[in-house]
């Protein structure tokens, strides 16, 4: 029923990147230790969004970029070699902690903008809670 509500594909799309992106952060702190690991991060979510004309449809950068209507986030390594690490770790765990705080931000964003959205449409239905 929600589906063809565009405010609802898009809180759902960012609450689905947040949890992609807190995923790829978990395993990159996971790997702190590990010589030779390289920190990895997911596209922002208005890259993966953005539209042609009225900015609200998303839009396939490569081949197997988006499968139907799914997002896919695809991890890339972002961080470059610190010559500091011996062991070419590039992964700062101080980084990627102020990358989860964001991350958990955009996910609350997607939950209010959902609640919120769901409330205006129970109200114009003239339901109450």
């Amino acid at each position: 029923m929600f589906d063809k509500l565009e405010i609802f594909r898009m809180a759902s799309g960012l609450a689905k990147h947040a949890g992609t992106r807190q995923a790829v952060l978990a395993r990159n702190i996971a790997n702190s230790d590990t010589p030779g690991y390289r920190a990895q991060d997911v596209a922002d979510f208005d890259r993966t969004y953005r539209g042609s004309d009225t900015g609200t449809q998303m839009r396939a950068t490569r081949s197997g970029h988006m499968a139907g209507r799914e997002m896919a986030h695809a991890a890339q390594n972002t961080d470059r070699a610190d010559p500091e690490e011996p062991n070419g770790n590039t992964v700062s765990v101080e980084d990627q902690m102020l990358k989860a705080v964001e991350t958990k931000r955009q996910h609350d964003l997607a939950l209010a903008v959902y609640r919120s959205s769901l409330g205006i449409l129970r109200t114009s239905l003239g339901r109450q809670r």
